[in-house]
């Protein structure tokens, strides 16, 4: 059976956000690592935990899986299960969140230039008629 379900993992496309590393959201702050584990612990191994302790990370964790497609299993189940009657919101980290904004602005920069080019260019094939 198990050669079945490697050669179907094989097959499933993983869109490009999935990763290993759940960042969790909503929790309850009194929250445990061990309850944690009892929640995410049901999809896959887990390698890490580590919970938010600051003022401004409280009710927030990362869930770091062994197996991606174990971490894509708990996203899909566990968005906006009840802990504690709070509805946890489980995303896969970005890591390059703030850096994307910065990416934002330099493409946009990239763009303007193409443009520039685009502009002269064109000028340049009417002038040639």
């Amino acid at each position: 059976a198990m050669a079945t379900i490697d050669a179907r993992r094989q097959n499933m496309r993983l869109p490009p956000e999935v990763n290993r590393v759940l960042y969790v959201r909503n929790l309850p702050f009194k929250i445990t690592p061990e309850e944690i584990y009892d929640i995410f612990g049901k999809y896959g191994t887990i390698y890490q935990i580590r919970i938010g302790d600051k003022p401004d990370t409280r009710g927030t964790a990362f869930v770091i899986y062994d197996d991606i497609y174990d971490a894509k299993n708990a996203v899909d189940h566990l968005s906006g299960f009840n802990v504690c009657g709070r509805y946890l919101i489980v995303l896969y980290y970005q890591q390059g969140r703030m850096e994307k904004r910065m990416d934002t602005k330099a493409k946009q920069q990239e763009l303007d230039a193409l443009k520039a080019k685009y502009n002269l260019s064109k000028q340049d094939t009417e002038a040639g008629k």
